[in-house]
């Protein structure tokens, strides 16, 4: 699969384990409520660094980013050849409000997000995942964007635990 995905998408997609990414994507969530959903609103709203994310930014970020990957898969899947812009998660984050919201509440959010996503992964037809397209400049497939998904949560997950010091 390396051949499907190039620049820094290459260091998502090695974090996901060998499996079925539909499964994957499953538990994941699963796993990073369970191990969110426990925290207080202080530990939730601390900051490693005064410039850093809070925790309900960084899921909020974790949902907003998972809708742009499989919006790009859904482009990809369809064999639209339209090249797809990059997009600035700084933006994102910084106009969706997420810090005045609970939890709870983005967690919610990002489940319907992760919901939807395996929806339209699940019904791919076989020939759609290899099915490649552009976007931020990098040619990518449809199964390298799914990977990217699992990936980037990965990525989040490991942060929660080394600089947010969540335990679990």
């Amino acid at each position: 699969m390396p051949d499907e995905y190039q620049g820094a998408f290459a260091t998502y997609v090695a974090r996901v384990p060998d499996g079925n990414i539909i499964t994957i994507l499953q538990a994941q969530f699963e796993a990073t409520r369970e191990l969110l959903a426990p925290l207080t609103a202080a530990q939730v709203t601390a900051r490693p660094k005064p410039d850093d994310w809070n925790i309900i930014q960084v899921v909020g970020h974790i949902a907003d980013t998972e809708r742009v990957f499989a919006y790009r898969a859904l482009r990809f899947a369809r064999n639209d050849p339209t090249p797809l812009p990059g997009f600035d998660q700084d933006l994102f984050v910084n106009n969706a409000d997420f810090e005045t919201r609970d939890l709870a509440s983005v967690l919610a959010e990002f489940g319907a997000v992760r919901t939807a996503t395996i929806a339209l992964l699940s019904n791919l037809p076989e020939a759609a995942w290899l099915r490649r397209g552009v976007a931020s400049s990098h040619t990518m497939s449809v199964r390298a964007m799914a990977y990217a998904i699992a990936g980037h949560e990965l990525h989040h997950v490991t942060d929660f635990r080394e600089r947010y010091q969540v335990a679990g």
